[in-house]
Parts: C-alpha cells; sequence; structure tokens
C-alpha cells in the first residue's frame, strides 16, 4: 500500500515550493561592506576579491545611492590608513576629520536614511597591524578598551548609528556603552562581533586594508590571544552573553559557513538580534571556483546565503549582497 502522506506534493513545482519556503532573503537582510580610501576618483578592484573594490569619498557617495536604489539600507565602514598615520596606539583613529569620520559624514550627506555601521578595530590604524595595542608581547585588553571607547564616540559625533566593535577585548562593550551614554550618545546602538573566530578565511579583508599582523621581535605572530579558537562552542556563548549584559544591541558572529552551528546556538540562547559576517575568505573562494567552471556562481551564492538566514541570522553581513539583491528583483 502505498503511502497517504507524501512529502513530495509540496514540491512538485515552482508554485508550491514558493508558497511554502520557510526561508526568504530580502534586500533588508543585508548590510554591505565597504572599503574607503583616501583620494579622489578612486575605484580599485581588490585583487583576491574580484568585483569588490575600494573607493574614494567621492565614489562612496556613487555607491550608496546605488545601494539604496537596489533596496540596501546599511552599510559597514572600513578605511585603509596610510602607513605614515600608523602607530601603536592608533591615534589616527581618533582624529575628528579621519577618514573614517568623513567617510560616516560623506553616507549621511549622501543618503541621510541609509544606517551606517562603523568598524572599531585598532588593526587598520596599527603599525603592527593588531586589534589592540602591542606591549610587552602581548595585547593590553584594558588600554585598547578605552581607546576603543573614544574610537566609537567620535563616530558617533560623526553620525554613525552604530559602531561595530571587532577586536574581542574582555569587557570592552560596556567601557563604550559607558562612554556613548557619557557623552549623551544613547541612541547610538552597539553591534558587537561577540563570537569572533581565529580564522584563516580573514586573508583576502588583510589584503584589502593593509591590516594582517607583522613580524616583528615582541609582536604576537597572529591573532589567537584575543579571537577565538576554531574549536570551541560554549566559549562562544559565554563571550555572546556576557557582550549582551554589557550592553549590546545586536551580536555577531564571524566567520559565516564554517560556524553556522555557532549561529543556531547564540539564536537559541539570545534575545537580540544575531548578525553573521559572510567573510573574504568565503566571497573569494566562490569566486575563484566559479571563474575556473566548478561551480555555478548564482546558485552556489543564493544557496550560500539562505543556509546563514535558516541558521537564525537576522542581519547578513555579505559581499555579495549586491549581486544576490540583483537576482532577486
Amino acid at each position: 500500500m502505498y503511502p497517504l502522506i507524501r512529502n513530495r506534493r509540496l514540491r512538485k513545482n515552482d508554485a508550491i515550493r514558493h508558497l511554502v519556503r520557510e526561508t526568504i532573503l530580502t534586500p533588508s537582510d543585508f548590510l554591505v561592506p565597504l572599503f574607503v580610501v583616501e583620494g579622489k576618483g578612486i575605484k580599485e578592484e581588490i585583487p583576491s576579491m574580484p568585483n569588490y573594490y575600494r573607493m574614494s569619498l567621492d565614489q562612496l557617495e556613487k555607491e550608496v545611492l546605488e545601494l539604496w536604489g537596489m533596496g540596501l539600507c546599511g552599510v559597514l565602514l572600513f578605511v585603509k590608513v596610510p602607513d605614515n598615520l600608523k602607530d601603536n596606539k592608533g591615534t589616527e583613529a581618533l582624529n575628528k576629520d579621519g577618514l573614517m569620520q568623513r567617510a560616516v559624514k560623506t553616507v549621511k550627506n549622501t543618503c541621510p536614511d541609509m544606517l551606517v555601521m562603523t568598524d572599531v578595530a585598532l588593526d587598520p590604524y596599527s603599525s603592527y597591524g593588531h586589534d589592540g595595542i602591542v606591549g610587552a608581547g602581548t595585547i593590553l585588553n584594558d588600554e585598547t578598551s578605552e581607546v576603543l571607547a573614544e574610537m566609537s564616540v567620535s563616530h558617533a559625533k560623526a553620525g554613525a548609528d552604530f559602531v561595530a566593535p571587532s577586536d574581542m577585548m574582555d569587557g570592552r562593550i560596556l567601557t563604550i556603552r559607558e562612554a556613548l551614554e557619557d557623552e549623551g550618545f544613547t541612541d547610538t546602538g552597539i553591534m558587537s562581533y561577540s563570537a569572533k573566530y581565529a580564522s584563516a578565511f580573514y586573508g583576502p579583508f588583510r589584503d584589502a586594508l593593509d591590516s594582517a599582523p607583522v613580524d616583528a621581535l615582541d609582536v604576537p605572530k597572529d591573532k589567537k590571544t584575543y579571537q577565538m579558537d576554531a574549536a570551541n562552542r560554549f566559549e562562544a556563548l559565554r563571550e555572546t552573553q556576557m557582550d549582551v549584559e554589557e550592553g549590546a544591541d545586536i551580536v555577531m558572529v564571524k566567520p559565516g559557513l564554517a560556524y553556522l552551528d555557532i549561529v543556531r546556538e547564540i539564536r537559541n540562547e539570545v534575545d537580540v538580534p544575531v548578525a553573521v559576517y559572510q567573510v573574504s575568505g568565503e566571497y573569494a573562494m566562490l569566486k575563484a571556483a566559479a571563474e575556473k567552471g566548478w561551480l555555478d556562481h548564482d546558485s552556489v551564492m543564493m544557496e550560500q546565503l539562505i543556509s546563514i538566514k535558516r541558521a537564525g541570522a537576522s542581519i547578513i553581513a555579505s559581499y555579495f549582497a549586491k549581486e544576490a539583491v540583483a537576482l532577486m528583483s
């Protein structure tokens, strides 16, 4: 006797599959990372990230208008700082007329309703390529947190809607929240990189910003003393719960695809939105495989993005955002 219940009835054509689909991507799911450089008329492709660019402020204006026209309503800003402005304390990060501060103002002047989030970490400003201040062969946690708090206030003064600490210092969310409150920025949000792993997937990003750790005496060779061990699961829950208690409005898991189990664990544990960063290495791998003809680019891209949202992401920071939204239209 054939079964009375046949699951394939709900798969037999596009119409029924669309009607019963559990996970749906929309432009509102995406946060678009943007890389900003000094200069004018610059839109230079990043060699390890095909079809992705560093851009000067005038080109940033054009990009923001294009994004808004596509229905993409949030950007995450990163800056590439000239070497002569880098030092161990991230001094340039606090410059009220610095590149990040001008980038925030550029976006807000161009498209006031665009949500602006800013990267908060010292690695773009560090002569050592680390997310914090280096001292005696280690990363100084509390001293770094104080600078990050000042940096966050500077971004808020420039007009940032959210600051996004990506450094993984202990206690920095509370330090930043208190600094923002003290300066009257009670409505400025914090998206914390709560579960950021010491991943091998970050290479192209570090090329884009020239922010890899340098090989020097008494400088940690990598970021494993502050970014998380890829083997750990429960540690991610502890980190995230602490950030929420300290005042994080949104928490993030980074990278994306290799950590979808962590995304689901965190989604089940916290009541704030969960963001996922689909990182540069994930982007570059698909681009390379598609160029070789080994994978169908668009199909795999959409499958990856759906899997991230299905795992529990409220927000997806992705270099594929424009391409994905173009397919949706």
